[in-house]
């Protein structure tokens, strides 16, 4: 009889933790000022452009509800824009285009997504909070490759873009521990896919405070470390191995 009480127990706790436990809207955004660093090409040879460091925006919103078995949803927009220059020391196939060895060449990384995700929230509460779930990754972007070629008749510009667009699904998990009496918390969340040659990660960790909690509108700024790793084989024929770290603030309303 008390193997029945403690079960029965038991699952009204998981079955009111699982989901969120009053309607809500969140709304954020961040700014990110990272460091860009890596290779891509078409897959015959990959090259380091000496990418440049540069100011990245985010914004997402999510809804969650009390429903059981009904996930709460997600949907957050990040850009990733840089570029970079180098000589080259052999021949770069790059799509249609050959640049030749010798060739001082421009690339223009512009490559932005559209995280959907779909989660469930474990246990939600002023001290622990725990979500999972899947998110498909909708990319959107272009990488050019740019040089100037001098030849007897003049000078001639050669250029070639390879456009990203693809849908990547993702696992999605994140977390939140409040310190008690402080208006601080502890949180992480992030993306992760490691399949066939393809490994992702799109990951922050930081720090928030509550500047308002009220009945109304919960205000939070936040502050951390950031990074994306986007290591694809043959994404619309494009090859990369580049990371995008750093630190980033923002902020977080709740409705």
């Amino acid at each position: 009889m008390k193997k029945i009480a403690l079960a029965a127990a038991l699952a009204t706790v998981l079955s009111t933790n699982v989901q969120a436990d009053a309607l809500g809207i969140y709304l954020g955004g961040q700014v990110w000022d990272n460091q860009a660093s890596g290779t891509f090409g078409d897959g015959s040879s990959l090259v380091d452009f000496n990418l440049i460091d540069e100011k990245q925006n985010s914004f997402f919103v999510a809804f969650e509800h009390p429903l059981p078995l009904i996930p709460n949803a997600r949907i957050a927009s990040t850009s990733l824009e840089t570029n970079g220059m180098t000589t080259l020391d052999t021949d770069f196939d790059f799509d249609d285009e050959t640049f030749l060895n010798g060739a001082d060449v421009n690339a223009d990384f512009d490559v932005s997504y559209v995280d959907y995700t779909l989660y469930y929230e474990l246990f939600d509460n002023d001290l622990l909070s725990f979500d999972f779930g899947i998110t498909a990754r909708d990319f959107d972007g272009d990488v050019t490759v740019s040089t100037q070629v001098t030849t007897s008749s003049g000078t001639v510009s050669q250029s070639d873009t390879i456009a990203v667009t693809d849908v990547v699904p993702m696992l999605y998990v994140a977390t939140n521990v409040g310190l008690p009496l402080t208006g601080l918390n502890l949180y992480a969340q992030g993306n992760f896919l490691s399949f066939d040659d393809h490994t992702l990660y799109d990951y922050e960790v930081g720090v928030s405070y509550e500047l308002v909690d009220n009945m109304l509108i919960d205000v939070n700024v936040n502050a951390g470390y950031r990074a994306v790793k986007l290591e694809l084989e043959d994404l619309n024929d494009l090859y990369t191995n580049i990371e995008f770290d750093g630190v980033f603030v923002g902020t977080t309303i709740h409705f």
